[in-house]
């Protein structure tokens, strides 16, 4: 029997994306693709003109086009938001890492941890004493679920995130692989001859919804809590330094660090490789542009740039004036020669 390939027919497409169908309704689809792609069962979508012309010069099987739109170059889908529904079809053919619904015989679970009997405990991942696993959670292979660690309903551990101690992450989060919560803050005293490590006993706590990157490190207050609520995403390899508060719903890019104790607002967008100084807060609904230097509180919201953070505006007018320091300075020395010549 020949195998079928997997996927949808664009007919079938057209009615789970409420669509209206222009094209054949046989035509199978099994991915998504750029626009510019070249795939003949490949699924692209188009808003502008411009994007429309690369769509229709492309080797995408079919495209997703606004309703209004004439495009006739290929077989396509039209749509009220082409980009809506293209998000949509991305969920249809996003595939979770396989895991078996059952704790692994490979893993370790203490007996004085708790784990809920939905939850799915991959090869190899440990799960300490005091640890408590909410239900319908996914560790992965080689995680690490320390002592007194709670994890919410929900909940995603990929393969290799370690949790160290008094870590609580909330429901539905999501910890990619290579993710860090709970290692000791970065807390040193000098005491005339050697830096002391002070002891970091605090913890860490997730709220509901929050996302961390791959390789992203959280670290544990030395007293208290660091602390990230709901809704917030933070990006590949972003650093959080111990005993900082960090808002609902921000976004941090990727290469940020953020300082030890600062505070971060509500609705905040941190763009990559930003940084702030410890101590320091940003007010909700700040933006700070790629390679930003917060190094005193942010109190207004708005868009902020630079070394040190100033707004937008003025920080864009000082980068273009120093463009024009090499030709001042010419001018400047012309100038002191005229005037030494008339001595």
């Amino acid at each position: 029997m020949e195998n079928q390939v997997p996927g949808w027919t664009l007919g079938e497409l057209a009615q789970l994306l409420n669509g209206e169908l222009r094209g054949p309704a046989e035509l199978r689809i099994a991915r998504p693709v750029p626009a510019d792609g070249h795939d003949e069962l490949g699924l692209t979508f188009a808003e502008t003109e411009e994007f429309l012309r690369q769509a229709g010069a492309g080797g995408a099987a079919a495209v997703l086009i606004p309703k209004e739109s004439e495009f006739a170059s290929k077989p396509a889908i039209a749509v009220d938001r082409p980009r809506e529904s293209f998000g949509r079809f991305l969920a249809m053919c996003a595939r979770p890492l396989p895991i078996n619904a059952a704790v692994h015989p490979t893993a370790i679970v203490s007996p004085e941890a708790s784990v809920a009997t939905t939850a799915s405990i991959g090869p190899y991942a440990v799960i300490e004493r005091g640890a408590r696993i909410g239900e319908h959670v996914r560790v992965h292979a080689f995680s690490y679920v320390g002592e007194n660690c709670q994890v919410g309903d929900g909940s995603v551990l990929f393969p290799h995130v370690v949790l160290y101690q008094d870590v609580t992450v909330g429901a539905r989060a999501i910890l990619h692989s290579g993710a860090v919560l709970g290692a000791d803050g970065f807390g040193f005293v000098w005491d005339g001859q050697r830096r002391v490590k002070v002891p970091q006993v605090g913890g860490v706590s997730l709220g509901d919804d929050v996302e961390v990157g791959a390789n992203t490190c959280v670290d544990r207050a030395t007293m208290g809590q660091t602390t990230i609520a709901g809704g917030t995403k933070l990006d590949n390899l972003v650093q959080i330094g111990h005993n900082s508060r960090i808002g609902a719903h921000t976004v941090i890019a990727s290469q940020t660090g953020i300082a030890g104790s600062t505070r971060i607002g509500d609705r905040v967008t941190i763009a990559g490789q930003a940084a702030t100084s410890d101590h320091v807060s940003v007010a909700d609904d700040v933006t700070l542009a790629g390679r930003t230097g917060v190094t005193n509180d942010i109190k207004e919201k708005g868009t902020y740039f630079g070394l040190p953070a100033r707004p937008v505006g003025d920080a864009i007018k000082s980068m273009v004036l120093s463009t024009k320091l090499p030709e001042l300075f010419r001018r400047l020395r012309e100038v002191e020669r005229k005037l030494e010549e008339t001595k």
